[in-house]
């Protein structure tokens, strides 16, 4: 009887933009101070593209990165390209397909999903199923953002979370039953769609004067309702891993949580009694870099000797949509 395939992580890579923006920055051009924004999000700055970067810029570096750590040489190895992001390169084609054009890999799929702070989990998971059902033997998992292109430097409330940057996974099949991604979970609630989103630019009202002048073209956030949802939720994804998959905090050797506010952060880890020290934490340096937070974070997790060969590691994202997700991964 044949062995079941799993999707194995064979190579992780990240990249985030050099031009750093901190809160002392911030404090020039807006009514907030270093401690206010550090005591409410636990950020003290953030990575943003200069003139002339793009999604793109990141989304390649990221995917090269991690395409090097798999050993592979040839991009055309690749049997599928999936991109998470919510601020494309252009409206279409996907940015997938950019990237397998800068990679080199043509006539590899490629497509994008977008699931907002959540895409990440989304898209390994897609990655993951192609492969466990034969499909594919290696897929490129690509989540890139640049979300300060759609912040609004005027809104005190929302502009001092966002940072831009660029995760990327190599997922192959393996036959190995102590490796690769074990379980995911996806939820969404489209009754929470205007808890975070931007308003204009898309097809029911498409870019005017009047959506420029309006700053339609921007986040916006109910931060409220978004810090109460987070907080659930988080909560209810670490508990659901670990219950699905029969792990206690001492069988965890990391949880990688979305990026998102230190004490939304702490909140998931105080309730499952795990010790921040298990809980990989950046966001003091990159902020909320949407989907690319938690490959962003694993990358650097691993390079800090966090985690290795045969680590447990618990992933949980929320974002817009309202999405949430969940995923147990054996490195």
């Amino acid at each position: 009887m044949d062995k079941p395939i799993r999707a194995a992580i064979t190579g992780l890579g990240a990249t985030v933009p050099e031009k750093v923006l901190t809160n002392a920055d911030l404090e020039k051009i807006i009514d907030t101070s270093d401690e206010w924004i550090t005591t409410r999000t636990g950020i003290r700055e953030r990575r943003i593209v200069s003139d002339g970067e793009s999604t793109l810029d990141l989304a390649v570096q990221a995917s090269r990165n991690a395409l090097d750590d798999a050993g592979i040489t040839d991009p055309s190895e690749l049997d599928l390209i999936i991109c998470h992001t919510v601020t494309p390169e252009i409206p279409f084609p996907a940015t997938a397909c950019l990237i397998q054009k800068a990679l080199g890999s043509s006539g590899t799929a490629a497509f994008d999903i977008s699931a907002a702070c959540s895409g990440f989990i989304y898209a390994l998971t897609i990655g993951q199923k192609f492969i466990e059902t034969g499909t594919c033997r290696k897929v490129l998992v690509v989540a890139a953002d640049t979300l300060s292109r759609f912040t609004d430097y005027t809104d005190r409330s929302s502009c001092i979370l966002f940072g831009d940057g660029a995760g990327a996974v190599v997922l192959e099949a393996s036959e190995r039953s102590d490796r690769g991604v074990m379980y995911t979970v996806l939820h969404a609630d489209g009754n929470g769609w205007d808890f975070i989103h931007v308003p204009a630019g898309g097809s029911r009202t498409p870019a005017s004067r009047e959506t420029v002048d309006n700053h339609g073209h921007f986040i916006k956030m109910r931060g409220r309702d978004v810090y109460k949802f987070a907080v659930a939720k988080m909560q209810w994804l670490l508990g659901d891993c670990m219950e699905k998959c029969n792990l206690t905090p001492d069988d965890v050797d990391l949880v990688v949580p979305h990026q998102v506010n230190i004490r939304i952060i702490e909140s998931a880890a105080k309730k499952y009694d795990f010790p921040m020290e298990k809980v990989y934490v950046n966001i003091d340096r990159f902020g909320n870099t949407s989907g690319a937070s938690i490959p962003l974070a694993m990358e650097e997790a691993r390079r800090n000797g966090k985690i290795g060969p045969g680590s447990t590691i618990l992933v949980i994202a929320f974002g817009a949509g309202l999405t949430w997700a969940g995923a147990v991964i054996k490195m």
